[in-house]
């Protein structure tokens, strides 16, 4: 029995932020990317409707459209929550308890890495196969914050700071 997702629609708000990327760039594949990546910024995901909209405006086959969108990581195509938790899984990180972090942010947020976001839309969590900072090792990215020698007990206070901010 397969389970069947429901898509939010787009609201008026993350329209408007459309209307204002596309007015931002020429009208033709050469912006593909940079709208995409726009689009992830604004709205946080790669929302079908937008796509859709991307191909219109850029006049790029809807297939290409979605062909770069998948070929790169950075892309989500299901909603994210506002701030994106980042788990170092480098081999530093790794053997000082990466793994333990990633169970345990995922019962905290109530989440599974790489899909779906916290019951409140703030959180989203992602593995990531280095963040290049070894030597802070275990390490938990949360947006542009970095958190150093990250133990399990750490995290509830990890996470009521980027509540608040």
């Amino acid at each position: 029995m397969s389970e069947t997702v429901s898509i939010p629609k787009l609201t008026k708000d993350d329209t408007k932020k459309l209307d204002g990327i596309f007015k931002r760039y020429p009208k033709n594949e050469a912006s593909l990317i940079m709208v995409l990546q726009d689009i992830q910024d604004e709205i946080h995901w790669l929302h079908p409707d937008a796509l859709d909209r991307t191909s219109e405006e850029l006049d790029v086959p809807r297939g290409r459209v979605e062909s770069v969108a998948t070929f790169y990581r950075a892309f989500a195509l299901e909603p994210r929550g506002k701030k994106l938790v980042k788990v170092c899984m480098g081999t530093a990180c790794h053997v000082r308890g990466a793994g333990m972090l990633v169970d345990e942010i995922e019962r905290q947020l109530g989440v599974t890495a790489g899909h779906g976001m916290s019951e409140d839309g703030l959180f989203s969590l992602e593995t990531v196969n280095c963040v290049g900072a070894c030597a802070m090792a275990p390490v938990v990215v949360v947006d542009d914050n970095y958190y150093a020698e990250v133990g399990t007990g750490k995290l509830e206070k990890i996470f009521k700071q980027e509540r608040k901010s």
